[in-house]
């Protein structure tokens, strides 16, 4: 085991797969010499060559469509797009030409693309660089939405990343990055894609999140706890597939749920989760299943961001209005 942030933990990840695969390629703004505007690929191309970590131009569309056309051809591009931010001039090649790709072809061709990009606010970023847009991909068919909360995910969940043999927007939250470190395997190991993590037990209420919210319900049900509240935590990991199982089996010990995320409360990846449960396990539950979120207007800008996020105080008021119902 080894201690790693976020960071390195994605960085081991993809020398993982550099090492076994030749036919995995890193490209992107600024991803070779400099290493990425994060630095998550430093060192990449010094260790494996200008031929397979390499800078293109400012250009996300044509990041992703030369992406799409190495993938046809049997390579496992990684396309860093260096913001979320930025995926607009890359979405006809994102979520309509890869994500469709195999159907289109009646699976002659495959696009095995690994689709980065940081995303996510509290860290005083400037404006378009920090806006939570997963809820634009999680309705297109054909391509997988991982979102991870710690390193040992990151790590595991980018390796089943780059080795699925369909398109992964992989999103990375700026404020994880260097947030804490944490045990890692060193070498290589996997995580299943479309499987949630219960991160804490309870019998009270249900939490769920995903990305830098996993922190904010954490810290949430701490408080709970005080009062003698017992909250489970769950961790999505992957927004599409989406494990509705793990969620309902909770669900069924608890009887009542709220979920978290940071993005706008209109139809996000939230409502998704609650229209699933309603469809699977609406008997079980002895309160509707609330939302806690971002509020319906633009990212604001950094000096009043604080005061839109979601915060464990704002989870906590919602648990308790489930309790109470």
């Amino acid at each position: 085991m080894a201690q790693m942030n976020m960071l390195e933990a994605l960085r081991d990840a993809m020398r993982v797969e550099l090492k076994q695969d030749p036919n995995v390629l890193i490209f992107g703004e600024d991803v070779g010499k400099v290493g990425g505007v994060f630095r998550v690929t430093e060192g990449l191309q010094e260790e494996f060559g200008e031929e397979r970590v390499f800078d293109t131009p400012l250009a996300e569309s044509a990041i992703a469509g030369m992406a799409v056309g190495m993938g046809t051809q049997g390579f496992r591009p990684i396309a860093e797009i260096q913001f979320v931010g930025f995926i607009y001039e890359a979405l006809d090649q994102m979520f309509v030409q890869a994500a469709r790709m195999r159907y289109r072809s009646g699976g002659r061709y495959n696009s095995p693309i690994v689709f980065r990009t940081p995303f996510g606010g509290g860290v005083k970023a400037a404006e378009l660089h920090t806006d939570s847009l997963e809820g634009l991909a999680v309705q297109t068919p054909g391509i997988k939405v991982i979102v991870p909360s710690n390193p040992y995910d990151a790590k595991g969940l980018m390796i089943s990343a780059i080795r699925d043999n369909d398109p992964v927007f992989f999103m990375e939250h700026l404020n994880l990055y260097r947030a804490f470190r944490d045990e890692v395997p060193e070498g290589d190991y996997a995580i299943e894609i479309g499987k949630a993590n219960v991160v804490r037990e309870g019998k009270d209420v249900t939490i769920i999140a995903y990305g830098m919210m996993v922190h904010t319900a954490k810290k949430a049900a701490e408080e709970l706890a005080k009062e003698g509240i017992e909250a489970e935590v769950i961790d999505l990991r992957t927004l599409l597939p989406l494990d509705i199982d793990t969620l309902v089996k909770s669900i069924q010990k608890t009887n009542r749920a709220i979920i978290v995320q940071e993005a706008q409360k209109t139809s996000g990846v939230a409502a998704e989760v609650i229209a699933q449960i309603n469809e699977k396990a609406i008997l079980h539950l002895e309160a509707p299943v609330l939302r806690v979120a971002g509020p319906d207007t633009v990212y604001p800008f950094a000096q009043i961001e604080d005061a839109w996020l979601p915060s464990p105080e704002r989870v906590v008021k919602a648990a308790k209005q489930v309790l109470n119902f």
